[in-house]
C-alpha cells in the first residue's frame, strides 16, 4: 500500500457526501471535514442541528429518490452500509454507477478474502458490499477497521452502578480509536481524484491485540477505579440485550460474533502510513472519554 498524505487541497474543490453522518464515526468525518473547505451533505435517518459548512440531508440509503438526491453535485462519497444485508444496496449501487464518485467504503478487518463465508452476519454484509462494489465496475477504496474503541461506551450505564462489566466474551482483536479510523477517511478524501491508488483494503487497526477484560481493566485504570469483566452465557446475554430495547437481527448477530468470530493477532501500521500518526492506544482513549462513564 502507497503512503498516502493527509494534505487537503484536493478537498478546496470537493463535495464529500458522508452517510450515517450522525454515527459515532460519521460525526468525526464530519467534524473534521469542516475545517477543509470542502462542500460537504451529510445524510442520515435523523440529521443533528445545523452546522454551518454542512447540508444536512434526511433519508434511507435504501430509497432511490433519496440516494439520487444526496449524489446530486457530488464528486466523493464515504460509505458506511447500515443494514445487515447487503441486498437492500442494488439500488444504491445502480445509483452510484451511474454518477460515478469516487467511492470510500468502510469495512471490517475480520473479513476473510479466502473464506466462502464470513464468521457472522456483520462481517458478511461487509465482505457482501465490497463485492458489490467491485462488480459494479466502481473500484471502491476500502478501509477495513478493526473493533472500534467506542463500542466499550456500551458498558457505560454498568460503569456507573458498579465494578464488574458483564457480557459476551468475544476474541482478541487490536481495538482501535474510531478518531484515528476518521483520520485514515480523511486522508484519503483529502486524495486527489487523479492519484494511483491500488485496490488493496487498508487495515486499520489500534498498536495493541486486547481481550474484553483487558479493555475493561484498562477503562478502570483511567477512572481510578477496579472494574472487571465477567463473560455470561450467549443465552443471558442475548435476554439482556433484547431487554435493552436493541433490535432482534442486530442481537443475533453480535451473539453471532462473540461465539464463531476467530481471534485477531493483527497489528498493522496503516493508520500511520495514511494519516501520519501512529495508532492511538486504548489506554489514551479510556482516558479521553472518563467523562462518559462517570
Amino acid at each position: 500500500m502507497p503512503q498516502t498524505t493527509s494534505a487537503t487541497g484536493a478537498l478546496r474543490s470537493s463535495s464529500v457526501l458522508v452517510t450515517g453522518a450522525t454515527g459515532k464515526l460519521g460525526r468525526e468525518v464530519v467534524d473534521r471535514l469542516r475545517a477543509q473547505d470542502a462542500r460537504i451533505r451529510a445524510l442520515s435517518r435523523r440529521p443533528a442541528g445545523a452546522l454551518p459548512g454542512v447540508e444536512p440531508l434526511a433519508g434511507d440509503l435504501t430509497e432511490p429518490t433519496t440516494v439520487r438526491t444526496a449524489l446530486e453535485g457530488i464528486n466523493t462519497v464515504l460509505l458506511l452500509w447500515p443494514l445487515l444485508d447487503a441486498a437492500p444496496a442494488y439500488g444504491l449501487v445502480e445509483e452510484l454507477t451511474t454518477t460515478a464518485p469516487r467511492v470510500i467504503y468502510l469495512s471490517s478487518t475480520a473479513v476473510d478474502d479466502t473464506a466462502a463465508r464470513q464468521s457472522d452476519p456483520i462481517v458478511q454484509v461487509h465482505a457482501d458490499m465490497e463485492t458489490m462494489l467491485r462488480d459494479a465496475g466502481l473500484r471502491p477504496v476500502v478501509l477495513r477497521s478493526d473493533t472500534l474503541a467506542s463500542n466499550a461506551r456500551g458498558w457505560a450505564a454498568q460503569v456507573r452502578a458498579g465494578d464488574v462489566v458483564t457480557g459476551p466474551d468475544i476474541a482478541r482483536t487490536a481495538v482501535i480509536d474510531e478518531r484515528d479510523v476518521a483520520d485514515a477517511a480523511l486522508a484519503l478524501l483529502c486524495a486527489h481524484q487523479d492519484d494511483e491508488l491500488d485496490d488493496a483494503p487498508r487495515l486499520l487497526t489500534g498498536p495493541e491485540v486486547l481481550s474484553r477484560a483487558d479493555q475493561v481493566d484498562r477503562l478502570g485504570a483511567a477512572l481510578g477505579r477496579p472494574l472487571r469483566f465477567e463473560t455470561v452465557p450467549a443465552d443471558v446475554a442475548r435476554t439482556r440485550m433484547l431487554a435493552d430495547g436493541r433490535p432482534e437481527q442486530l442481537v443475533d448477530a453480535l451473539i453471532a460474533a462473540s461465539q464463531h468470530r476467530p481471534e485477531s493477532r493483527r497489528v498493522t501500521d496503516h493508520v500511520e502510513r495514511l494519516t501520519g500518526h501512529p495508532a492511538t492506544s486504548f489506554e489514551q482513549w479510556a482516558t479521553d472519554h472518563a467523562a462518559d462513564f462517570s
